[in-house]
């Protein structure tokens, strides 16, 4: 398959404050550019944009082209996990919310210390090896979110049961001891499975990058967006199979098209620059969201989190420091939200998050310039 997936977790909304608004029509405008590229690969998940996306993906695809002409994968959302019955109830109810008989490929959804318990706990490996054996699942893997010890664990005991791990690499989180996408790589490879690529871009963290660290990019070659370098780079990367962009309108699908249908991997030099600029970037990140809206499922003060840390880095990156702006939008955002002083702390997002954030301690720090 063509290296590029389509990610189904940032679609465009009608309405920016509401997930389930998926703007339907300019969705399928872009599913139906991105299969006449020859670009094959949709990812959904039972949680995408509060439990839409699996919907949109019978509306925008499956409804609409043969079986045939493209592949799709879902997960299992072993957070959510209660009993070993509800591996076969979700699966049944993802089956009939995409419209299809079966999952080209089948993930076990976030495999964090906590969830793969529940995974163990319930048999979810077991009950999803069932599902190959009926068919319904053609290839099973796992993402993961962790650090690469917990990885290992776990392909250790069933590396024989999967075929394939979804990973977030991108160059800012190379190497970094937080999410550890290089020893995490390397853990796989030693495994020898193929790879699966999330969060590329780190949730648009390498689209809206520093000036210093644009302008090498751009001085190097103007033609090309800042955001291919991020996807060319987890591309570049021997046994990736697919890198998922989670693409948010009909611009980005184009100008992703435009570098990965005739994919080119990184030169050395060119993956030596991007990893400098990773170093520039770093330093200039406050907080490493990625906007996955994990942290909000079970809030029970209803805290807009990642609109929050959005607005609080934009403001600490602008020199002027009334914070005027951000201070308005964040006022409009706690009309229909609970404000970041109403945390509780009970840390429940703080478990859901892939990237490990002290989210309660984040919090904090956004009450403290906002009220």
């Amino acid at each position: 398959m063509k290296k590029l997936g389509f990610g189904m977790m940032r679609l465009p909304l009608i309405d920016k404050e509401d997930p389930k608004s998926v703007d339907i029509e300019q969705v399928k405008e872009m599913v139906d550019l991105f299969i006449s590229k020859g670009f094959t690969y949709f990812d959904t998940a039972y949680m995408y944009h509060n439990h839409e996306s699996e919907k949109v993906v019978a509306k925008v695809l499956t409804s609409r082209y043969n079986r045939d002409e493209y592949l799709l994968a879902s997960k299992l959302p072993t957070m959510f996990l209660t009993k070993e019955e509800d591996n076969r109830r979700i699966f049944e109810e993802q089956l009939a919310k995409c419209n299809v008989s079966y999952f080209d490929y089948y993930l076990l959804h976030n495999l964090s210390v906590d969830n793969y318990a529940k995974a163990e706990k319930y048999n979810s490996f077991a009950f999803c090896k069932e599902m190959l054996k009926e068919g319904k699942i053609k290839h099973l893997g796992f993402s993961f979110h962790g650090l690469a010890s917990s990885l290992d664990e776990i392909l250790k005991k069933h590396h024989e049961d999967i075929e394939f791990v979804q990973l977030q690499i991108n160059y800012i989180d190379w190497e970094s001891s937080n999410v550890e996408s290089r020893l995490c790589y390397e853990t796989v490879k030693k495994y020898n499975k193929k790879i699966i690529v999330m969060e590329p871009v780190k949730g648009g963290t390498l689209v809206n990058i520093p000036e210093a660290a644009k302008k090498v990019f751009l001085d190097y070659d103007n033609k090309m967006s800042i955001p291919s370098w991020a996807i060319r780079f987890a591309a570049s990367l021997d046994d990736v199979m697919v890198v998922l962009s989670g693409m948010s309108n009909l611009e980005q699908l184009k100008d992703n098209i435009s570098y990965m249908q005739d994919f080119k991997p990184l030169t050395v030099k060119e993956r030596e620059m991007v990893l400098n600029c990773a170093n520039i970037i770093n330093e200039s990140i406050l907080i490493p969201c990625t906007a996955c809206n994990y942290c909000t499922e079970k809030c029970p003060k209803n805290i807009n989190i990642p609109e929050y840390f959005r607005l609080y880095n934009s403001a600490r990156r602008n020199l002027n420091k009334n914070y005027q702006k951000p201070k308005e939008e964040y006022k409009n955002l706690t009309i229909d939200f609970g404000l970041a002083s109403s945390c509780i702390k009970c840390k429940q997002c703080e478990k859901m998050c892939p990237q490990h954030l002290a989210i309660t301690k984040y919090l904090e720090d956004v009450a403290s310039i906002f009220e």
